[in-house]
């Protein structure tokens, strides 16, 4: 009998994200999601958490900025009724601090521990990863409480988006404490000015253990959440924010 290598996937929700994934996300990853403000990172995290209760995933979503009423605000503007998804219990919305998080995931009789195992949580949205680095001006320090964080997701066998803010250029509070190198996975959302309008683009720069689309997609935020809608194509520079034509005069 045939036994196959490949790893097991979790649909994202988001259209044509997916396939930029190779099918999903890896079960178990954990992957940053980087990017400015309102680049659409919270929404694309609430799409992941939906898509994973029409899945009988239940998800849970930890805030350390947004109340609860805001996110269902957020998702009501998307079409998505938190309300309801709560109810059944297969959504749950928590707002902590990032420090009482960390204490959380290191004792079993958290509550959040608990509703992580009582709830089947097999979702998680942290947002926002950025919130720790005001824990510690130390580099070794902030690795170490990246490692913690993730390691106790991983503990309990969920697959996890960690939403991260930076700005047009990419923020050193990241690689302070090696973000990059900790986490399973990075999908970037960037603003991009052509021709003097602004659109998104998105790009998978990193998926530990399997492959991943290597070019730059354009998306949208609409109705029921992000759309991925093409190729970047005829352009260099998008990463940069300002992209511009391949042709040569």
């Amino acid at each position: 009998m045939k036994i196959s290598n490949q790893p097991v996937r979790i649909t994202t929700g988001v259209p044509g994200l997916d396939q930029m994934l190779q099918g999903g996300l890896v079960v178990g990853s954990a992957v940053l999601v980087r990017g400015a403000p309102g680049t659409g990172k919270t929404s694309l995290g609430l799409q992941f958490l939906v898509e994973g209760v029409r899945n009988n995933q239940p998800g849970l979503l930890i805030s350390f900025e947004e109340f609860p009423q805001s996110l269902h605000r957020d998702a009501e503007s998307l079409g998505w009724n938190l309300h309801k998804m709560e109810e059944a219990g297969q959504l749950h919305l928590y707002f902590t601090s990032p420090r009482v998080f960390l204490g959380s995931l290191e004792s079993p009789q958290s509550a959040i521990s608990k509703l992580l195992l009582e709830g089947g949580i097999r979702r998680v949205v942290l947002d926002s990863i950025t919130h720790f680095t005001r824990l510690t001006n130390d580099s070794m320090e902030l690795r170490k409480i990246y490692n913690s964080v993730i390691n106790g997701l991983k503990r309990e066998g969920v697959t996890s988006l960690l939403l991260g803010e930076e700005g047009r250029v990419p923020s050193p509070r990241f690689e302070k404490g090696n973000l990059s190198y900790v986490v399973d996975g990075i999908i970037l959302l960037r603003y991009v000015e052509v021709e003097s309008a602004i659109q998104r683009a998105m790009a998978v720069l990193k998926l530990r253990g399997s492959g991943h689309a290597k070019e730059i997609q354009r998306y949208e935020i609409r109705q029921n959440g992000l759309v991925v809608t093409g190729l970047f194509e005829g352009r260099e520079g998008i990463l940069t924010g300002v992209a511009h034509s391949t042709t040569r005069l």
